[in-house]
């Protein structure tokens, strides 16, 4: 699997929901690929939301809020806050899904904002294969330190790493 580091500048990290906007529409313009963004911070989700919509004046990116990986969902309107691990794997879904969780049989690229490596959401469901990995590390010590973690932590198991900064 391909891991990619993008180390923010302070001015990129001044504008995350902006870079996050912008990496999140190269991603679908150079992929088919869905694409999961794994959020662990409510409001970081919830202002992420309304961001892709409004992402230009004439457009917008097409997304989903995941529902919590432990949500009773029998009675769910799927259609307006989310969908099952079912919707998922019947590929009922927008291009891009936002979530703290990652869906079981998901295969397509990760965009991680959470202090934790991917393989750790990975482990947590069923079959779960990301064909990449994009990592954001905001130019902050302690960001910079969860990066040097998960760095260790892919290089261990042997996935190709790059970085950029930005």
């Amino acid at each position: 699997m391909k891991v990619s580091f993008y180390v923010l500048t302070e001015s990129k990290a001044q504008d995350f929901l902006g870079f996050i906007c912008q990496l999140t529409q190269t991603a679908l313009n150079k992929s088919n690929q869905s694409l999961l963004i794994l959020i662990d911070d409510d409001e970081l989700l919830s202002t992420l939301d309304k961001a892709l919509w409004a992402q230009e004046a004439t457009s917008f990116i097409p997304h989903q809020c995941l529902l919590g990986a432990d949500t009773d969902v029998a009675n769910t309107n799927v259609t307006n806050t989310g969908f099952s691990n079912a919707d998922i794997n019947n590929k009922a879904l927008a291009p891009v899904l936002l979530g703290s969780y990652m869906p079981a049989d998901f295969k397509g690229i990760v965009l991680n904002t959470t202090i934790h490596p991917v393989n750790t959401f990975m482990a947590a469901t069923n079959n779960a294969q990301p064909t990449r990995v994009l990592e954001l590390i905001k130019p902050d010590e302690t960001s910079m330190q969860e990066g040097r973690h998960k760095y260790k932590s892919y290089q261990q198991l042997d996935y190709e790493l790059t970085h950029f900064k930005v």
